[in-house]
């Protein structure tokens, strides 16, 4: 029975979904989420209406039609008869190559950078300060022009190394740097795993990632031997025998060799091209983001104590061990956070190798093939899918390497 002091009991009204604050921010959520979902429904109805008014629809057949224009450098078998389809992963292929490798350069020379800035050395750290200073602050388009530009115009031609005395010569017999690119020796097969050359590639690859993982296991239970002895097993002779024995052994299973560059008429044949336009976007890359991890990396070393320097100098360690195992694993946790979104500056950045006539996918896909088959809206969509899948790997791989060096608290 209900007693007099008891509250009234009332039921759900719809005036609480505005002003009960249990209700208020799911309220505003839904409304929001209906908005979004009705303009974006507006936009591709109107998109459609009017691409049918221009007798247009949305179609995606182009990729699977002839492309009719050769791509100069590419990581996979091309020709001028190949689809669009393929034209776009040749150019997406080079996008990665661009992107991999100026990641890593970047990476390396920030770290570097950053870490000399911090030098007692006056002269080293205003070095690294005009590096810093000078890179980051000129528009990187300027940077990757002025570099081709230094590429073709100070490096010789290929007839400068043909004659009795010629007044150039390939580095170790093996490395022609010209202004039409830089000839290196190019890795073959006698007896390949496939006829098709990613396949094979692709095999190195999973082995080599499979050594890597080996390793992980190994530094683990190293460590895990460490932490319950006292003593940490010596791991290096496991670490130099997973890294060159699957590998090597693949190798030498499929015969391989080199292929060395050689001058025949007036060019280079053999070996492995890498053209003007690849080594001025890879350089100017990674110099222009390096500059900005370098600030980076010394916000990181900066935001570490003082007194972790001065404790590990007490205990006899060097600056350069005090460095490398007290002072950057600490200040990791300041520095990947930032350092993911360098890494999609510089991926997407990548587009810039218009400039300079590298075919990556912002030419391949959301150029020449645009033009050719006025599938402006198709191939847009597909490149921007391309850069945002790309960024949401990179941000995943990056946050869970972010997750493995955080501090664990016990």
């Amino acid at each position: 029975m209900a007693t007099l002091t008891d509250p009234p009991e009332h039921g759900f009204r719809l005036g609480q979904l505005i002003y009960d604050t249990r209700y208020r921010s799911l309220t505003i959520q839904v409304v929001a989420m209906i908005l979004l979902a009705l303009m974006m429904s507006w936009l591709v109805s109107n998109t459609i209406q009017n691409l049918a008014a221009l007798g247009k629809d949305i179609n995606f057949g182009f990729l699977w039609q002839p492309s009719g224009y050769d791509i100069n450098q590419r990581l996979i078998s091309y020709d001028s008869q190949a689809t669009h389809g393929r034209a776009a992963v040749v150019g997406i292929l080079n996008t990665l190559l661009v992107a991999l490798l100026g990641c890593i350069l970047a990476t390396i020379l920030g770290v570097i950078a950053g870490v000399l800035r911090l030098s007692s050395n006056w002269i080293v750290s205003r070095l690294m300060a005009v590096y810093v200073e000078g890179f980051r602050n000129v528009p990187l388009l300027l940077w990757i022009i002025l570099i081709f530009a230094l590429l073709t115009e100070s490096t010789p031609a290929p007839n400068a190394f043909r004659g009795d005395e010629p007044t150039s010569s390939m580095f170790l017999d093996a490395v022609a740097v010209t202004n039409r690119g830089v000839y290196i020796p190019a890795l073959h097969f006698a007896s390949p795993l496939s006829q098709n050359g990613a396949v094979t590639w692709g095999v190195i690859l999973l082995v080599l990632a499979l050594s890597i993982f080996a390793i992980t296991r190994i530094k683990r239970w190293a460590t895990a031997t460490q932490e319950a002895t006292g003593v940490r097993p010596a791991t290096w002779h496991y670490t130099l025998g997973l890294l060159i024995v699957p590998v090597g052994a693949l190798l030498v299973t499929m015969g391989a060799y080199l292929d060395l560059p050689a001058l025949q008429g007036f060019n280079f044949a053999g070996g492995t091209h890498l053209r003007n336009s690849l080594i001025a976007l890879w350089l100017a890359l990674s110099l222009y983001t390096g500059a900005f991890i370098a600030e980076i990396v010394r916000g990181g070393i900066l935001a570490i104590s003082k007194g972790q320097s001065e404790a590990a100098f007490a205990l006899g360690l060097r600056p350069s061990t005090t460095m490398n195992l007290v002072i950057l694993p600490q200040a990791l946790r300041v520095i990947i956070p930032p350092l993911i979104s360098q890494y999609l500056n510089l991926t997407k950045n990548s587009s810039l190798a218009i400039a300079v006539g590298y075919m990556d996918a912002r030419s391949t896909l959301g150029g020449i093939t645009i033009n050719q088959t006025g599938r402006e809206l198709e191939g847009m969509l597909l490149l921007g899918l391309f850069y945002l899948v790309l960024s949401l790997i990179i941000s995943a791989a990056m946050n869970i390497f972010n997750a493995s060096v955080k501090l664990k608290e016990r």
